[in-house]
C-alpha cells in the first residue's frame, strides 16, 4: 500500500477528521468526514457558500487531524480547486449521502485536491511514519 493510500484509509476508517484553516490571523477548526482518492490525488469536498471554501480561496494552506486505535495522523499541504465534473461525480458516487445537498452541475459543490502533502503518522509507542504526495 502506498502512502497516499495509507492516508486515505486511515482517515476513512477514523470517519471523522478535522480540517484547519486561518481566517485572517485566525485559526479555524471544523469536523468533515469526505475523502477521496481519484487520479492518484486525495479530495475532501465542501460547498462553495461555506466560509471554508472562501479560506481556502484566500489561503490554500491547511492541516488535517484524525485519531483512531491509538495513533493520530497530520495531513498538510495546499488545497486546490477542482471544477471538474469527472472529480465532483467521483466524490459524490463514493457518499451517495451528499446527492441529496450537492449536484455535480450545481454552483456550490467544490472538490479540492491536496497538493504537496505531507502526512505524519504518531503514536505514544512507536516512531512516527511520515509521507509526502
Amino acid at each position: 500500500m502506498t502512502g497516499i493510500e495509507k492516508v486515505c484509509k486511515f482517515l476513512k476508517e477514523a470517519q471523522t477528521y478535522y480540517l484547519a484553516t486561518v481566517d485572517g490571523d485566525q485559526p479555524r477548526v471544523r469536523p468533515f468526514g469526505t475523502i477521496n482518492l481519484f487520479e492518484g490525488k486525495l479530495y475532501i469536498q465542501t460547498g462553495k457558500v461555506k466560509p471554508v471554501s472562501k479560506q481556502l480561496a484566500a489561503n490554500p494552506k491547511f492541516e488535517i487531524c484524525a485519531y483512531k486505535d491509538g495513533t493520530w495522523l497530520r495531513v498538510s499541504g495546499n488545497l486546490v480547486d477542482d471544477p471538474r465534473i469527472e472529480a465532483k461525480a467521483d466524490m459524490l458516487d463514493n457518499y451517495p449521502g451528499l446527492k441529496s445537498r450537492y449536484d455535480v452541475n450545481d454552483d456550490n459543490t467544490q472538490v479540492l485536491y491536496i497538493e504537496n502533502g505531507k502526512a505524519e503518522f504518531s503514536s505514544f509507542t512507536g516512531a512516527p511514519e511520515t509521507f509526502t504526495f
